[in-house]
């Protein structure tokens, strides 16, 4: 299931390449990093549903908050938002 769920939330991603703003591909990029992360996380840990992706994700932002300036954060996670609204 949280394979499944990766390669929707990458493709959706992916898709967007042709259209996005210079925000969004950048959202996307580092979107795309915390996605794998957190579903290899979730692998290693024997978690299993999205719920617990999604928590994993969140984690891992919340972690890096610190890298982005406050706007980029602001960018990040309603891109993060969007991706979950139309992969789930």
């Amino acid at each position: 299931m949280i394979q499944q769920f990766e390669e929707k939330l990458l493709t959706l991603i992916d898709q967007m390449v042709e259209t996005a703003s210079d925000d969004e591909l950048f959202a996307g990029g580092y979107l795309r990093g915390h996605i794998s992360l957190s579903a290899a996380n979730c692998e290693l840990a024997g978690k299993a549903t999205v719920e617990q992706m999604v928590e994993e994700v969140d984690a891992s932002l919340a972690t890096a908050q610190s890298e982005l300036a406050p706007a980029d954060q602001l960018i990040v996670r309603d891109m993060w938002q969007q991706l979950q609204q139309h992969a789930v």
